[in-house]
């Protein structure tokens, strides 16, 4: 079959600044569709989520996953042993060649910044290596550096911005890329920090936390509120805590650090109540601010949030009608997949093509800690609080006959459901591969399927899956009758 591109009356033209998961799909979509493409990228195609935060912060949390099946093997009744001198059999210890896996890592986000790249020249895209600023609403000037010589510049007649986010930092804790750190600097170690203390525990923070305990470092983590992961459902916070405390990380919760210092062969971090936390490396895990300060967008007309995000519709379409923006720059939710979505909307909006409008309950999210978590749609939180009229129903994976054969020993299935009609508007997953298992969860939210409809679908036996539709299968009575 031909492929299908729209005819228009004359090219048009798209101007792509910043080339991330929501500027490389953009290129790539308005490629497909006939225009003509120009990326303006400083830093490489992929941009900050492959280059030094998605793809290798998942290779390392891969990576702990790995040594802590190894060292849960026994559990099973895998036992590893060598032969010693004598003949008699030697335990052996499990060890991290820290610098090998962050050569791994970063060798790994290179070759898929690469083979992105390599994806838009084959389509078409011009491409070119340098700091993008908009000059007008439908012109990028493009230079060497912020503040550099401007060497090209870009007409179009529609302009997507998607140039990301920075890591946050505070004034009493500038990281200094040896022993304080963001999480873009971690992968310079060359060995595994002896005591890393992680000051944030939220999405970010939990992940690594996680993945430098179970790799084999003393982990503290700094929580400023009661829970871990707050926003997240509690029941899963609340599973994750007991794994982090099981595994021997120090939880200093409803603590907030007010200063870190590199004492030059460690870290000092004062806490706001006078408590001093020492370590050998930090790492500031506080939120990030999008990358939209010098580039132009006030000029242009576009309108900011007061934390400087740009404010997009649900079509990814900022106040200037033919200026899109995606990804962590915007308004919307900061993920990279949907980061992608808005550029591939942002781009059929702005080129005509059929065009389904975001919707943030429909979003399937993962926070890749071990075990993972996963959500999707309304949560029983907004049941509690009177946002919808809901139901939710929780089954514990240590009834999944497949999760006693492989030795889970936490983690849960839970659905929400509509009242009355059973529709499942929701979901939070809590096991290993949570963000393989959300799925078919989310389908079901998108297709407005029913509790029944989807205890339907048969799942194989052994599964996890298994746990969706015995779950849904036990929510059958929570809504007949309303």
């Amino acid at each position: 079959m031909e492929s299908m591109s729209l005819s228009f009356e004359r090219t048009q033209s798209v101007a792509v600044l910043g080339g991330g998961p929501g500027g490389y799909e953009a290129a790539l979509a308005a490629a497909q569709l006939g225009a003509q493409v120009t990326l303006v990228e400083r830093a490489g195609v992929g941009g900050s989520a492959v280059i030094t935060d998605v793809v290798p912060s998942k290779s390392l949390i891969a990576t702990a996953d790995a040594a802590v099946a190894i060292a849960q093997a026994s559990d099973l009744g895998v036992e590893l042993f060598a032969r010693g001198a004598e003949g008699k059999p030697l335990k052996p210890e499990i060890a991290i060649n820290l610098s090998a896996v962050n050569q791994r890592l970063l060798a790994l986000a290179r070759k898929q910044s690469d083979d992105m790249r390599a994806t838009l020249v084959e389509a078409g895209v011009r491409i070119i290596s340098g700091h993008g600023r908009l000059e007008t609403n439908t012109s990028i000037v493009v230079s060497t550096g912020p503040g550099g010589t401007d060497f090209d510049r870009v007409e179009a007649d529609t302009l997507v911005v998607s140039v990301g986010a920075a890591p946050r930092e505070l004034p009493d804790a500038r990281p200094d890329g040896t022993r304080i750190l963001t999480w873009t600097q971690l992968y310079d170690m060359k060995a595994l920090p002896e005591h890393l203390i992680v000051v944030g525990s939220g999405v970010t923070g939990a992940e690594f936390a996680g993945a430098y305990m179970n790799l084999g470092a003393t982990v503290s983590l700094v929580s400023s509120r009661e829970q871990v992961l707050p926003g997240e459902d509690k029941d899963a916070a609340a599973v994750l805590e007991k794994v982090f405390k099981r595994g021997g990380m120090n939880l200093l919760s409803r603590s907030r650090a007010a200063r870190v210092v590199n004492t030059g062969d460690g870290v000092e971090v004062t806490l706001t109540d006078g408590r001093v936390v020492t370590g050998s490396h930090c790492l500031m895990a506080v939120g990030s601010i999008p990358n939209t300060t010098g580039i132009g967008l006030e000029a242009a007309g576009v309108q900011m949030a007061d934390s400087g995000h740009i404010q997009v519709n649900r079509v990814a379409r900022t106040s200037v009608p033919n200026i899109y923006a995606a990804g962590d720059c915007t308004t919307f939710v900061p993920l990279a997949s949907v980061a992608s979505m808005q550029g591939r909307t942002a781009v059929f909006h702005a080129l005509g093509d059929v065009v389904i409008p975001l919707e943030q309950r429909r979003i399937a999210s993962n926070i890749f800690t071990a075990p993972e978590i996963a959500t999707v749609g309304w949560q029983e939180a907004d049941i509690e609080a009177g946002l919808i009229n809901g139901v939710a129903h929780k089954l514990p994976l240590t009834a999944n006959p497949r999760a006693k054969m492989i030795g889970i020993k936490d983690g849960f299935v839970k659905i929400i459901a509509h009242s009355g009609s059973g529709t499942v508007i929701g979901g939070v997953i809590v096991a290993p591969k949570a963000s393989e298992l959300i799925y078919p969860v989310a389908v079901a939210v998108e297709r407005r399927l029913t509790v029944d409809q989807l205890s339907r679908v048969f799942a194989v036996y052994p599964s996890l899956s298994g746990s969706i539709t015995d779950a849904t299968r036990a929510m059958h009575q929570s809504y007949v009758g309303g």
